[in-house]
């Protein structure tokens, strides 16, 4: 990662973004909403088997270690945050988002954070447990807990889609929203959740995966991230280097 090394004195590419990521980490959120955006950007890889985003110089971009960050043009410091990413990147380029003057604003803002704050967090704490209770006595109590957390979350969504009767959260038009839940999806089928969630469950929410899988900027991202099979809808693990650690 010598971009990493070398941020301060290499030039970013006039009117490009940059990504700094790992497979199929959060960073594939940002990627894939970029890709709808249709903006360009430059993807630095983050190796997290060596634990790289753990590494000073990455900490000068994130000082929590985390992934992602994008460096904006035009902007006094790097972009960390999922939520904050994807806020910052609809509104510059008024496209994925209801406007600041929109009725559906409101509705799009705490579904956001409802995804960043309680569905994606409750899944990166069920994934790594260890990192909470440094003992094995409770982990198991908490872990269902923190299922129940997970299955009601997507509960919730399921509800959303079905009161509104289109196929994407805000109604018939596309918004990162649906990009997040998506990824979340993803991640609850394939790194821990078990039998416990299925999209079966929820069939609004799993025509909002299906239709978005087949997308032509989703597809692309997937290709950039390297996953292979469908991306949302019985996902398949990967196996590259850097995804486990």
């Amino acid at each position: 990662m010598k971009d990493v090394k070398g941020r301060e004195q290499a030039e970013m590419a006039p009117g490009r973004y940059r990504l700094y990521g790992s497979p199929d980490s959060a960073n594939f959120v940002v990627r894939m909403v970029l890709e709808e955006l249709g903006e360009a950007y430059d993807y630095v890889p983050v190796d997290r088997h060596t634990s790289q985003q753990k590494s000073a110089e990455y900490r000068r971009l994130n000082p929590q270690g985390l992934i992602p960050v994008l460096e904006a043009p035009g902007q006094e410091a790097p972009l960390f945050e999922t939520a904050g990413i994807l806020l910052y990147l609809c509104d510059r380029h008024a496209a994925l988002a209801p406007g600041v003057s929109d009725s559906a604003r409101g509705r799009f803002l705490k579904w956001l954070f409802f995804v960043s704050n309680t569905l994606h967090s409750d899944l990166r704490i069920f994934f790594k447990p260890h990192r909470y209770l440094p003992g094995d006595a409770c982990r198991q109590q908490f872990n269902e807990a923190l299922l129940k957390r997970i299955t009601g979350g997507f509960e919730h969504l399921e509800s959303e889609l079905e009161s509104n009767g289109h196929p994407f959260l805000l109604g018939e038009q596309l918004s990162c929203v649906d990009i997040y839940i998506a990824a979340c999806a993803r991640w609850a089928q394939i790194y821990g959740t078990g039998d416990n969630w299925s999209p079966d469950e929820t069939p609004c929410l799993a025509n909002l995966l299906t239709l978005l899988q087949k997308r032509p900027a989703v597809l692309k991202a997937c290709e950039l991230e390297q996953i292979s099979g469908p991306a949302f809808m019985k996902p398949l693990p990967m196996t590259l280097p850097g995804i486990t650690a």
